[in-house]
């Protein structure tokens, strides 16, 4: 990890003086790094003058950020993907920070699913503006104690042996296509173990299930219209029908927003939610793979300010 060494001030909101600090995900290489100078560029030309860490490896975001709201810094912006994003954010959790957004993955679900410009310009744009809502995040507790924090969904099953199975520089080569790569794959080895889904204290069988706070996956591809990450609880997409057929049907279904419509697919309002598997299940969180079944789901003790 790399922390400059003196904090700046800057102003956010126009209202008061403040330090800021980017943490920053450089895994994807040098055109990563140029989006970051473009955002830099322009809270430079804003006036504003933020510290930089970058990232050495897991967990790096969320220690940097806990520190970060620790000592008192009451801006702290994720530059990179989602799974930066989530753990910038549980780093604030609990906090009086705010969370800022500088996308700069390979999705980009949250920005998207926020409305924040796609472009680095735009979005620093957002961040020197200063104004705050409050994003209301879930957390997913493992049998061996772990938590895990996530701002935009969770998901067990096919899309998370996916996840776990994906080849991270093939990912840095050609983006959005490895998931292509690595979903058909999956379509040849997966065996669809089943999962006992709990919903709110109703019990049932499902091939894969997604617990989502926002309405997109993948980009901005429709799933859950209902959703809304500022409000409590959850959607859960629930796949009632295993096999390698209908994961193939999903997944021609997601690009043209008919997820919610397929045969055997069920869109779930719930604010708690327990999943099991006599089987090995892997379980993703807003992209990352955190391990594998059972878990149980629920809203963060509180809401997180992000800027928007």
């Amino acid at each position: 990890m790399r922390l400059s060494a003196n904090l700046s001030l800057i102003v956010i909101g126009g209202g008061y003086a403040a330090p800021m600090l980017i943490v920053f995900n450089p895994a994807a290489g040098a055109g990563r790094r140029r989006r970051l100078s473009r955002a830099l560029a322009t809270l430079v030309r804003r006036g504003l003058r933020p510290d930089l860490a970058e990232t050495r490896g897991p967990g790096d975001a969320e220690s940097l950020a806990r520190d970060a709201a620790g000592r008192g810094v009451p801006v702290v912006v994720a530059a990179g993907g989602d799974g930066t994003i989530a753990e910038v954010a549980a780093g604030l959790a609990g906090s009086a920070a705010a969370l800022g957004v500088l996308p700069l993955g390979t999705a980009n679900v949250l920005a998207w699913e926020l409305g924040l410009p796609p472009g680095p310009e735009g979005a620093a744009e957002v961040v020197a503006a200063g104004r705050a809502a409050l994003l209301r995040p879930g957390v997913a507790r493992f049998a061996d104690g772990r938590q895990r924090l996530f701002v935009q969904m969770l998901g067990a099953g096919f899309d998370a042996a996916v996840v776990a199975g994906l080849d991270l520089g093939l990912k840095r080569r050609i983006g959005r296509l490895a998931y292509v790569a690595q979903s058909l794959r999956e379509l040849l080895r997966y065996d669809f173990p089943p999962i006992e889904a709990e919903i709110d204290g109703a019990t049932g069988q499902a091939a894969s299930v997604i617990v989502t706070k926002g309405r997109l996956y993948g980009g901005r591809y429709l799933l859950a219209p209902d959703a809304d990450p500022l409000a409590p609880g959850f959607r859960v997409v629930v796949f009632r029908r295993a096999g390698a057929l209908h994961a193939a049907l999903a997944g021609a279904a997601l690009p043209l927003g008919l997820i919610p419509r397929l045969p055997g697919v069920e869109v779930v309002a719930a604010s708690r939610i327990r999943l099991s598997a006599a089987a090995p299940v892997a379980v993703q969180a807003d992209g990352d793979p955190v391990g594998s079944l059972p878990v149980e789901v629920t809203d963060a003790p509180g809401p997180l300010r992000i800027l928007r």
